[in-house]
């Protein structure tokens, strides 16, 4: 098994349908072999059953205040969460791949080896369901991480002190990268328990120095480094020193490593 995990955010946009017989995530007579991360059931069933009495209790302003959304993607929000229960499943994968990011990976045309190592060394912070892997099967929904949910508030705050102790043991002694936007990594308590973490960052030529991609390209690049990391296992960063053939152009700026020794963290900047 590769020493590496990529830690991810889900996507906002998701594939609707599944498979109606695949087994119940929420069942604790069944196998944990398709929920990963079954310890955080009952925290799911909480969040979940608190979302629901709140659909039913509350208006429609309160409603897309919550979920940020109005007409019918709001009504759909509403229809997803109140059957989730019922939903059929798919895997996370396949559940986020309308997603830039998601799409991005090509998850389809990688090779075998580097699907199976997506799979099982991806880690996905969730705002329903806290922690997944990308082969975890999750039935169809809508909540933001950042999201206000009455009773409950934020996911982030929800989580935070349930999932990042699982979070820290799994990632002990990995090379860590990290691609989670801001919003996602403050919900995780890093106990720096890993042997090395890589913030990754991308950032193009302005001309009079280096800026950030905008937020539309952001996750188009986030997948292509997926893609790249998995196909090479890369477990350190000489791996990006071969990345030449970036399909964007950009390319591993050495000179621009900075290191927090205090807690081995690494940011890392790829840049066009």
């Amino acid at each position: 098994m590769p020493n590496l995990t990529v830690l991810l955010a889900p996507s906002d946009q998701k594939q609707p349908g599944g498979n109606p017989f695949a087994p119940d995530m929420f069942d604790y007579r069944t196998s944990g072999t398709f929920n990963y991360f079954d310890a955080l059931n009952p925290e799911r069933r909480a969040l979940i059953d608190t979302l629901q009495t709140v659909i039913e209790q509350h208006d429609e302003d309160t409603l897309a205040e919550l979920f940020g959304l109005d007409g019918p993607a709001l009504d759909e929000a509403i229809r997803v969460n109140t059957e989730i229960y019922d939903a059929p499943l798919m895997s996370a994968l396949d559940r986020y791949s309308p997603g830039i990011m998601y799409a991005a990976m090509d998850f389809a045309n990688l090779p075998t080896g580097a699907q199976r190592r997506l799979l099982e060394n991806g880690i996905i912070i969730s705002g329903l369901f806290g922690l997944l892997r990308p082969d975890d099967l999750i039935p169809n929904y809508q909540l933001g991480i950042t999201d206000e949910v009455p009773g409950v508030g934020t996911p982030v705050d929800y989580w935070r002190d349930t999932i990042s102790p699982i979070l820290n043991e799994y990632i002990e002694d990995r090379f860590v990268w990290d691609l989670l936007p801001e919003a996602h990594r403050t919900a995780w308590d890093d106990a720096h328990t890993y042997e090395t973490r890589a913030v990754v960052h991308f950032e193009e030529d302005m001309g009079d120095g280096y800026e950030p991609v905008p937020s539309e390209e952001l996750d188009i690049q986030r997948g292509q480094f997926v893609n790249y990391v998995m196909q090479e296992t890369a477990e350190d960063f000489e791996a990006l020193e071969e990345w030449e053939d970036h399909p964007d152009g950009f390319s591993f700026a050495e000179d621009a490593l900075t290191h927090d020794e205090a807690t081995n963290t690494w940011h890392v900047y790829m840049r066009c």
